[in-house]
């Protein structure tokens, strides 16, 4: 049996939940005892449970429905489910559901550590058949509750199992990399190398070496052959960031090293084969940059076999107070500051803030108010000029202008009520281009019409 398995204790009999809580910390687990099957949710992303033991009769969400929520977001997550109220229908019902075990109260503590270790060696097992590890770790550092972003995440993993090319597009600071490292993890390549380049940060004429590697003597300064990313990441995952800010030369270049499957260092007269997954993203229109004539539609098909879409901080506001613990735990921590809550008013100052950095600038933001926080709470004082350093710098053209999209897109529907048709002839464009937009930015006409 596992010392260190992770248990996520669920009853609204406190008396009860201490006892238990108390049990099978004796038995060397680590216990995250909650009262209820809203704070099990809560609690769920930060624990990151191997096991969750929850009572099936409970005020507000009972057992059943807590299990599936859980099981939606942690498929391989084992759930043992407790109650005073067990019948066998009860008992059927949730097995065929997928709850590993169903124990009936009073129950005997050694069933109930056996029955624990037999879902802990089964999912055990399950993951390692899935080839995807722990399910609760492949998705670490991805701290959520919200919906879009938890049915984004399930997208993810289910494509995490083929080979087929990811594109993730994002605003700047919605976590892209941290969903390719996600994508990585998941999927059979997870032993192999996952490594990522910015397109728009090396100088042109060294990014084709930096790629594709070169052969000594190549170019002025190439004193030894250097093998590329592509070849380093081989067997493993290649995250291209900023992808829209690749060079059109080079464009041309990438596109055949995904039809063909290998390499050509510069300088060499033979290819050397790869096998590499590769992710892209970018916070870039591509579409609009291919209308430009600066992206290359062929070369965009090729990456956008699967597109993942992060959505803005703004638009998953249930997320602020969990990703705002999450990073002054953390940051407590390496400051060594005893920092141990937000005050209330400092709370709803985050709740309220634009965000147009994201989930990048709530954490610097944190990090400026642990730094600056001369007691135990961080007060909205503090975050007051933490937030407006960066809420008075300018917007980046690419968020700005993704603004003005859904802004137009949003008055066009309501001046036609949701008349697609109408819409796409004042916008100049054809119902499936105008559809596309909709998509992009998550707008339903059914929404705006009477």
């Amino acid at each position: 049996m596992s010392a260190s398995a992770r248990i996520l204790l669920v009853d609204d009999d406190l008396s009860l939940l201490r006892l238990l809580s108390l049990r099978l910390e004796a038995a060397g687990f680590e216990v995250m005892p909650v009262e209820s099957g809203r704070l099990a949710l809560e609690r769920l992303p930060g624990f990151r449970p191997d096991l969750l033991i929850t009572d099936l009769r409970m005020d507000g969400m009972d057992g059943m429905a807590l299990f599936e929520q859980v099981h939606r977001r942690h498929p391989f997550l084992p759930t043992i489910i407790l109650t005073a109220h067990g019948t066998i229908p009860d008992a059927v019902h949730a097995t065929k559901q997928g709850v590993f075990s169903f124990l009936t109260k009073p129950f005997d503590s050694r069933d109930l550590l056996e029955q624990i270790r037999l879902a802990l060696d089964q999912s055990r097992m399950s993951e390692a058949l899935s080839g995807s590890g722990d399910d609760s770790r492949w998705r670490a550092g991805i701290i959520t509750r919200n919906a879009t972003m938890e049915d984004l995440l399930g997208r993810a993993y289910r494509v995490a199992g083929g080979d087929a090319s990811v594109f993730i597009e994002g605003e700047s600071g919605t976590g892209k990399e941290l969903l390719a490292k996600a994508i990585h993890r998941a999927s059979r390549r997870a032993q192999a190398p996952f490594i990522a380049v910015n397109c728009g940060a090396i100088p042109e004429n060294l990014l084709e070496s930096e790629l594709f590697g070169h052969r000594r003597g190549a170019f002025t300064g190439a004193i030894q052959d250097h093998q590329g990313l592509f070849v380093s990441a081989s067997g493993g995952s290649l995250f291209l960031d900023e992808i829209g800010d690749m060079p059109q030369p080079l464009q041309v270049k990438l596109l055949r090293v995904l039809q063909e499957r290998e390499v050509r260092p510069v300088g060499a007269t033979r290819s050397v084969p790869v096998d590499v997954r590769v992710i892209s993203a970018t916070h870039r229109d591509l579409e609009e940059e291919m209308k430009a004539g600066r992206f290359r539609e062929d070369l965009f098909y090729r990456l956008n076999v699967v597109t993942l879409s992060l959505p803005p901080l703004n638009q998953r506001r249930d997320d602020i107070p969990l990703l705002a613990e999450y990073f002054r735990a953390e940051l407590a921590q390496r400051y060594q500051k005893p920092v141990v809550a937000f005050s209330r008013g400092a709370m709803e100052l985050l709740m309220a803030a634009d965000w147009t950095g994201n989930v990048r600038q709530l954490y610097n933001v944190v990090e400026q108010a642990i730094a600056l926080s001369a007691g135990p709470q961080i007060q909205a004082s503090v975050l007051q000029d933490a937030i407006k350093d960066r809420v008075d710098d300018v917007v980046p053209f690419a968020d700005a202008r993704r603004q003005f999209e859904f802004d137009y897109l949003v008055g066009l529907l309501q001046m036609t009520r949701g008349n697609v048709t109408q819409a796409a002839r004042l916008a100049g464009r054809n119902r499936t281009e105008f559809y596309k937009l909709l998509h992009r930015h998550s707008l339903d006409p059914a929404q705006f019409k009477d």
